[in-house]
């Protein structure tokens, strides 16, 4: 029999956290309930279905703790989120980098702040809404491994986790497919179990990127141009554009060949974006930096899968750690549009080896 522990239960006020916290309860743990308030003027209502973390979304949350007969509480962590999270986000656009706030806020926020106030209450553990498995080892390890349901999978963002963190938490839902997670929470009562999915990114709930970072670092004019260095159009800030990107390019088509063109590079020192061909955007190597390993660290050259999406193609690769830290992989196919500031997850079958973020790509490798 499972010991009884006392778990704090992240309740977003969607139908997924809801149903985790259940069958937490349902497994006989001392639950409590706990809604992080992320947002420092956080709206009454959702203004899309994109958001999350709203005052709605605390409401819909207690709703639930009610029904389940579970202490319920409010843990204000907005200053944390906006310095780890969202300025984060935007510095890293404004060096022309592509970072995930996904995998940031489950680093620094989720499985950070707030396992670390929860251990300092004296809980033993925190579960998640994340469709994403643990899986005791052979040795005893808890192994970090992906969900059922492999369009629902998030393991990728939970990348971040390493071995002491996975002690800690609980993934309630990775056994089990999103239909059936509605189903479950309609049976069970629950309000939320209709309640439209949070998609994108939590603290840009219209979904405009580039208004939302030209809001804080402001229009900062430069030119769009070929590999060659030809000017052909111009922008409002390179931080708006991203490597692989085809849209919104702003291009004079008529001093082009009617090819189309991908953002390849973002020089963020010069404020110019440059274009090419999709041949160009072919990555075969990838250096990673803030390595983080969900068990032990690798020794050597490891085989494994790449996955440099959230719900990317797994490629796979050869991968090693540095002496200096650096994570280097080589993949056995070249994968398009890869963009510093990304993180490269590394697999074995389902099971989670660690992440690393993105620092530099070559379109063909090198040799050590």
């Amino acid at each position: 029999m499972t010991a009884r522990l006392r778990v704090v239960a992240a309740m977003s006020g969607g139908v997924d956290s809801a149903v985790a916290a259940s069958r937490m309860v349902e497994a006989g743990h001392e639950v409590v309930g706990v809604h992080l308030a992320l947002s420092q003027s956080a709206a009454t209502l959702r203004e899309s279905a994109r958001g999350c973390c709203t005052i709605e979304d605390a409401g819909d949350a207690r709703r639930v703790a009610d029904r389940l007969g579970i202490p319920f509480y409010v843990w204000d962590m907005a200053e944390r989120f906006r310095e780890d999270v969202m300025e984060d986000f935007v510095a890293e656009y404004a060096a022309g980098r592509t970072p995930n706030p996904c995998l940031r806020c489950n680093e620094k926020i989720k499985f950070a702040a707030l396992l670390d106030k929860a251990l300092g209450l004296g809980f033993d553990a925190v579960a998640t809404g994340h469709y994403a498995q643990i899986v005791q080892a052979a040795d005893g390890r808890r192994e970090l491994h992906r969900a059922v349901d492999a369009a629902k999978d998030q393991s990728y963002v939970l990348g971040v986790l390493d071995e002491d963190q996975l002690v800690h938490a609980f993934f309630p839902l990775g056994d089990t497919t999103k239909p059936a997670i509605r189903e479950e929470a309609a049976a069970r009562g629950f309000s939320v179990a209709k309640k439209p999915d949070s998609h994108d990114i939590c603290f840009i709930p219209d979904g405009d990127t580039r208004g939302f970072l030209a809001g804080r670092l402001g229009e900062q004019p430069g030119e769009l141009v070929t590999t060659d260095g030809e000017v052909v159009g111009t922008h409002a800030g390179a931080f708006g554009f991203t490597v692989g990107q085809r849209r919104g390019l702003g291009i004079d088509r008529s001093r082009l060949d009617g090819e189309p063109r991908y953002v390849v590079d973002v020089d963020a020192p010069t404020n110019r974006v440059v274009i090419g061909t999709a041949e160009l955007l072919g990555v075969r190597q990838i250096t990673g930096e803030h390595a983080r390993w969900c068990g032990p660290v690798p020794i050597g050259t490891i085989r494994a899968g790449a996955q440099v999406r959230a719900h990317g193609e797994e490629v796979g690769c050869a991968a090693y750690q540095g002496p200096a830290g650096e994570l280097e992989v080589t993949l056995d196919a070249p994968i398009r549009g890869v963009a510093p500031g990304q993180s490269v997850v590394l697999y074995d079958g389902t099971r989670v080896i660690g992440s690393a973020t993105i620092s530099s790509t070559r379109a063909h490798p090198q040799s050590r």
